[in-house]
């Protein structure tokens, strides 16, 4: 090991690394963080080229996840998770034996990681052997990639990331290299945010019982419609609850409001 700890940041939101990268320079100044990683196949490249002592990898990622990108780095690094769903805080996580952070990331939950690294730098201990572990936690991260599991997602709100359930999405729409999310505040308001991940890679881990998709660039939370009206051309409109916009029903989907 160097006598400068150095880390690798991977995650897809840049502000999310960033904003790990100052609590880090905060409680560790003297932890040298060597690449900021965009993706699990930019991580493993940046990896290779800086051969970090610890990597910090988020566990869901475009491309190569986060588990996968730890798969290929095995003992060759210490590892923590930086994770916005509980559901991948697997049994391997709950018994301590891997290093995760649950997005935001805490700074008094980061000190505790950030001590326990140290002591394993400190005493110039291996990496752990999480092989079997992380074997686990990839079948579980591919259960929750199966159509209808999606029940979170991080969305960008000005300059800040939201974790906005999927229970309160109004709406999807698709907007050049983006999806609009029109969504409900805990206090009921509309809200808006934007995704970088496109339409047609959302539609199927939507629940098909709640979302349909009504033009090929919008799809509706079932819940959210207040009613449908008949346009010309075999087309129509969809009226939100509490919301002003209209939202277009392509002649393809019109079938699904067939009863009306």
């Amino acid at each position: 090991m160097s006598t400068q700890p150095t880390a690798l940041i991977a995650d897809d939101e840049p502000l999310l690394r960033d904003a790990l990268e100052r609590l880090l320079s905060q409680l560790w100044p003297e932890l040298h963080i060597v690449a900021q990683a965009r993706n699990g196949r930019e991580a493993i490249d940046l990896f290779e080229t800086h051969r970090p002592d610890i990597c910090f990898l988020d566990v869901q990622m475009p491309g190569k996840t986060g588990v996968e990108a730890a798969q290929h780095i095995g003992r060759r690094a210490h590892l923590v998770f930086v994770t916005a769903f509980d559901q991948y805080a697997v049994q391997a996580f709950a018994q301590g034996v891997l290093d995760y952070l649950v997005k935001p990331v805490e700074p008094e939950r980061l000190a505790e990681t950030v001590a326990r690294l140290k002591e394993r730098l400190q005493a110039a201990q291996p990496a752990l052997n999480t092989e079997a572990l992380l074997q686990q936690l990839a079948a579980s991260l591919e259960r929750t990639r199966q159509p209808g599991t999606l029940r979170w997602m991080r969305a960008s709100v000005g300059q800040t990331v939201r974790l906005i359930a999927v229970d309160d999405i109004d709406y999807l729409r698709s907007e050049e290299k983006y999806t609009r999310v029109a969504w409900r505040d805990d206090g009921g308001q509309p809200r808006d945010a934007v995704v970088r991940t496109p339409l047609k890679e959302l539609i199927p881990q939507l629940d098909p019982a709640q979302f349909a998709q009504v033009h090929r660039s919008v799809v509706v939370n079932l819940r959210a419609i207040s009613h449908v009206t008949r346009g010309p051309n075999e087309t129509a409109d969809i009226h939100m609850k509490g919301r002003d916009e209209v939202l277009p029903v392509s002649r393809g989907y019109l079938h699904l409001f067939r009863q009306m």
